[in-house]
């Protein structure tokens, strides 16, 4: 009870296949492929961006460093609602 036959997915797509048609369905899957290369190459780029390029030059200098002990004031406010 629990799983499909091969006879009942055929049957669905029969139905699927005449209430929308071939040609809505044909951008549906159109639209869909143009969405996952477009997520893909995002992801892709993304990706590239964090990689630094081959043969870049080192930071000339090393980011200041902290030390555990260092104190710093400032003043804390409080947040108002809007």
């Amino acid at each position: 009870m629990g799983s499909f036959s091969i006879w009942h997915w055929l049957i669905v797509l029969i139905i699927v296949l005449l209430l929308f048609g071939t040609k809505k369905l044909t951008n549906l899957g159109r639209d869909l492929g143009g969405a996952v290369k477009g997520f893909k190459d995002g992801i892709h780029d993304a990706t590239a961006e964090d990689k630094p390029a081959e043969g870049a030059a080192p930071p000339s200098s090393p980011p200041p460093q902290v030390n555990a002990g260092q104190t710093i004031e400032g003043e804390v406010r409080e947040k108002t609602r809007s």
